[in-house]
């Protein structure tokens, strides 16, 4: 039965080759990783039925068609964070930094300043009443008697001082970044280190609509000493984990500059057909249809034979996945990228592949799904405390058979993750306790606890249970958003851990009101029992996330991301450790490695599978290569090609 149902699901992809129209606009839901770095439904349109189509290429011109679910709201570096728009800006613009593997890489620098080599420096610096600092707790102030800072040396809260008066010594970090020499703009024009510091000065301007200015906030000046090098100095008091990376996207200030911050992120120079540095050269964007751009004479690594392809063409296809396979199957496209949401098609997919009809390549990024266990809720939120008892949360972990999700529901394309960290990350610690699936060593922990049946109805009561009184039942709920994957494997978890002795009811709820911010919210306003979502790591592991300090409660206006309400002293000294030590020192590796080994021990949420990103290409095309920490799959464009 399995086998027809695929046969037909072939069939109809095939049978979709004849249609001459997209499908009527109709509302989907998606899945997509918010700024909360928590991935939430958000409502899109699939967009209308296409009436333009891209002229014919001449003979022998490679022309690339990569198939998108979205079309972008703007190309303004700073005017959004879709991933749509992030394909086509790395058609426009190269680096400056890549963010590959964990790691990050110079693409228009020499090299990434460090610490070691001396072109980033930490220098004692005299400050006194009135002057701008970064405090002990990391914001920036106007130094005043009575503020927390850290004197020069000072690396942690347990050196810090109170602000007396006078002068006093602190710490202020200042980083050399040179570029590459012979840049230029797609226009001929030299690109120059200005462009950067012009772009600096656009993020800080309040009319540009910069999600963030964390950096500029706590930049004391951000300065071009010549044509190809800009110097970072910060603020007093802030050292940066991540300052070889406070270098700013260039901006062409020779095209811009006559405008005013608003104007520019109105304007079809910086919003539709950017200039930029990269392989390629906008030419045209059709609204609904695509976007089309050409080989860039001026691009830098031209003399390598880049791009390989003459011209790219971003088509926008809408996110529903079987019309969009039909197309590529068809040749319509030669990429169709992650947006589409080709998850839902995975065994269509395989399928497809076995036929040489397509190339799907899965890919595990840095989005992982976990269960939160609600460890310490808000006081009005009446219910025993089952989970107080960290052997309880061992045991609900050994009763999970997570390696069985990701073989049935993920077919085998993830895999069990134990820490906020992948294994392929160098900072993994291999040392983290590791919860197998063992129903019956989760039996008898829970019995230790004194969570046993003794009315033989196969669910557990207290006996004996530290402040829960006797007869109590192990009941609670599991709650989650309404995505497809969420409510398949809640069902799996359900039965799984009615093996244990647990009575789990199930609640899926729109990702509006499941990811509502306190205290109405049920996840970050702690008034939960399990919850599961996924957060979002990168290249610095997030410890964070679980410092008791970020509790979300009425106190810090909800803002915090520790939702089971997790406290450890000892996670907190490890995590706090590592985040006040900079990379490349000894403090930084072991403090990380030890806050994941108390983590996977103490299990405040239980880890569960990495997502994954999922594009697929005609098997003519080469060199796409999906990397898990690059943000657009579109990273290496200009490798790019298609075998004759």
């Amino acid at each position: 039965m399995k086998k027809l149902t695929l046969f037909l699901g072939i069939l109809v992809v095939l049978g979709l080759l004849a249609a001459c129209s997209q499908p009527t606009p109709q509302v989907i839901e998606k899945e997509k990783v918010v700024e909360k770095t928590v991935v939430v439904e958000k409502t899109v349109e699939v967009p209308k039925e296409i009436v333009v189509t891209p002229t014919p290429p001449p003979p022998g011109e490679k022309t690339l068609v990569i198939c998108q679910g979205q079309e972008p709201e703007t190309l303004y570096i700073y005017g959004g964070s879709m991933l749509a728009a992030s394909h086509i800006q790395n058609a426009v613009y190269d680096g400056p930094i890549d963010n590959r593997s964990f790691d990050y890489q110079p693409v228009i620098l020499e090299k990434l300043p460090s610490l070691k080599d001396g072109d980033a420096v930490i220098n004692p610096v005299k400050v006194k009443a009135g002057d701008m600092v970064v405090n002990a707790a990391g914001d920036p102030v106007e130094l005043a008697e009575g503020e927390r800072i850290r004197p020069a040396g000072c690396r942690s809260d347990d050196c810090a001082i109170e602000y007396q008066g006078g002068e006093v010594e602190m710490d202020q970090m200042v980083v050399t970044f040179k570029m590459l020499e012979g840049l230029k703009w797609s226009d001929g024009e030299p690109l120059t280190a200005r462009d950067s510091v012009y772009s600096f000065e656009l993020y800080m301007d309040p009319d540009t609509p910069t999600p963030s200015r964390y950096t500029g906030e706590r930049t004391a000046s951000y300065e071009a000493v010549d044509d190809r090098t800009t110097v970072w100095t910060g603020l007093p008091g802030y050292l940066d984990s991540t300052y070889f990376t406070n270098f700013w996207s260039p901006l062409p200030e020779h095209q811009l500059g006559s405008m005013t911050a608003a104007e520019i992120v109105e304007s079809e120079e910086a919003s539709r057909t950017p200039m930029g540095w990269g392989p390629f050269i906008i030419t045209e964007w059709v609204s609904g249809d695509h976007v089309t751009a050409v080989k860039n004479p001026n691009y830098f690594r031209a003399d390598e034979g880049l791009p390989k392809v003459d011209k790219v063409v971003f088509r926008f296809v809408g996110e529903e996945p079987n019309p969009v396979i039909a197309q590529l199957v068809a040749g319509d496209c030669d990429i169709v990228d992650q947006t589409v949401h080709l998850d839902s098609q995975t065994e269509l997919l395989i399928e497809l592949e076995k036929q040489g009809q397509l190339v799907p390549t899965f890919v595990t990024g840095t989005v992982w799904e976990h269960v939160d266990f609600g460890i310490n809720p808000v006081e009005t939120y009446d219910r025993p405390d089952f989970f107080e008892d960290v052997r309880v949360r061992q045991a609900i972990a050994m009763c999970l058979d997570r390696q069985a999700v990701v073989d049935t529901v993920m077919f085998g394309k993830s895999k069990v993750i134990h820490s906020y960290i992948p294994e392929e990350h160098p900072l993994y610690n291999p040392d983290v306790k590791k919860w197998p699936y063992d129903p019956e060593a989760a039996k008898k922990l829970l019995e230790e606890v004194g969570w046993v049946d003794t009315d033989g109805d196969g669910i557990r009561e207290a006996k004996g249970v530290e402040g829960i009184p006797d007869g109590t039942k192990l009941a609670f709920k599991w709650q989650s958003t309404t995505a497809e994957l969420r409510v398949t494997y809640m069902q799996i978890f359900k039965e799984q851990l009615a093996e244990c002795g647990i009575d789990l009811t199930i609640e899926n709820l729109p990702a509006g009101q499941y990811f509502a911010d306190g205290p109405e919210g049920p996840l970050f306003g702690r008034h939960f029992d399990l919850g599961s979502f996924a957060w979002l790591t990168g290249v610095e592991p997030p410890c964070d996330l679980y410092l008791s300090t970020q509790i979300p409660s009425e106190e810090n206006g909800w803002s915090g991301q520790n939702d089971p309400g997790f406290i450890d002293p000892e996670y907190d000294a490890a995590c706090n450790a590592a985040l006040q030590a900079l990379p490349g020192t000894p403090e930084y590796e072991e403090n990380h490695k030890l806050a994941q080994k108390i983590f996977s021990e103490k299990l405040p949420v239980v880890p569960l599978f990495l997502r994954t990103k999922l594009a697929a290409t005609r098997p003519e095309v080469e060199g796409f290569i999906m990397d898990p920490t690059a943000n657009s799959e579109m990273w290496n464009i200009e490798n790019f090609d298609l075998k004759r």
